[in-house]
């Protein structure tokens, strides 16, 4: 497949290849809870184009594809969560991937159940994976990522147990339709940029937030 990337795609600078990453926990125990849908992300990605995800490199999950002439990356770090950096920062330095062409895909309890983002850059916002990520970025933050809304504990239930939580029908539904948005704003992406993408995508999503935010899951 290399060689193959190589003829095809590093002949001009618009067909650098992405590295799509998605967050989550290895096995079947945490499978469908709201810590893992990054992964769902990736294997909803993947199904879409026709990409297998079924080799293991750096410790991830991984696939490798194209999407029109752009070649795209897929991976699923095996490290659990609190350790992704282990993985994702051994596998861009692999394919001397920059950090704006490495973008990651994060559940967050920041926003309603359902509803995405897209940055350039940021913070961790306390998620460990992100932790992770940045400390074996030697601390560079400068990496896209994409935030998939998973809501606000109820009450006074403990985050951590929260996360590892499966989602209700009712946020399932939302989660599984976010998925698909998320989909979309990323072959937006590969053809129209990050800039243009993030502007279209999180306009739009706005919406979404505002009138999901008050409906309980």
């Amino acid at each position: 497949m290399l060689s193959r990337l190589n003829r095809r795609c590093f002949c001009t600078v618009t067909s650098r290849p992405w590295l799509f990453v998605g967050l989550g926990n290895p096995g079947d125990k945490y499978k469908g809870t709201r810590h893992n849908v990054g992964f769902e992300l990736i294997d909803a990605f993947a199904e879409s184009q026709g990409i297998s995800i079924n080799t293991v490199r750096c410790k991830a999950i991984f696939g490798e594809g194209f999407v029109g002439e752009v070649p795209v990356f897929l991976a699923k770090p095996q490290t659990y969560m609190n350790l992704s950096g282990e993985s994702i920062g051994p596998l861009a330095a692999y394919y001397k991937l920059p950090l704006n062409r490495v973008i990651v895909f994060h559940d967050d309890m920041d926003l309603p159940c359902g509803v995405l983002r897209l940055h350039p850059k940021g913070g961790h916002r306390s998620h460990n994976g992100l932790k992770s990520l940045i400390s074996h970025f030697r601390g560079n933050r400068e990496f896209p990522r994409l935030r998939i809304g998973i809501g606000r504990p109820p009450g006074q239930m403990d985050p951590k147990a929260f996360l590892l939580q499966k989602f209700n029908t009712t946020a399932q539904e939302r989660i599984d339709a976010g998925l698909q948005d998320g989909v979309v704003v990323l072959k937006l992406l590969l053809s129209k940029g990050l800039t243009e993408s993030a502007r279209c995508f999180n306009s739009e999503q706005k919406y979404k937030h505002i009138r999901l935010q008050t409906v309980p899951t």
